[in-house]
């Protein structure tokens, strides 16, 4: 069983910058995407982005240009790149497969970008 530990979360001014990583205990990491979600105070969970095994990248429109997605496959570690942070990205963020999330939730990290 596969367990995702997020942290790097923190209390930021907007525009400010946070570094989150995921880190993966078991077998499994190197050969499956990985997403980043977040969820919002009575918001569903979304994904904001997604990795390859190889490393492509992609990421939804309102995040794109400012956050960046990578992987240590020898650390089994996937990391979350935060610049330009608006109020709007406040949220609980985590990590998971893409497509589909298949392993157990861990218990994510919080954002909370301030004005």
């Amino acid at each position: 069983q596969v367990q995702l530990v997020e942290s790097g979360g923190g209390l930021v001014q907007a525009g400010g910058s946070l570094r989150l990583s995921c880190a993966a205990s078991g077998s499994g990491f190197r050969i499956n995407a990985m997403g980043w979600y977040r969820q919002a105070p009575g918001k569903w969970r979304e994904l904001v982005g997604t990795i390859t095994s190889g490393g492509r990248t992609s990421y939804v429109d309102s995040v794109k240009g400012r956050f960046t997605i990578s992987r240590d496959n020898a650390k089994n570690t996937v990391y979350l790149q935060m610049n330009s942070l608006k109020p709007e990205d406040t949220a609980v963020y985590y990590c998971n497969t893409v497509p589909g999330a298949l392993w157990s939730w861990g218990q994510g990290t919080q954002v909370t970008v301030s004005s």
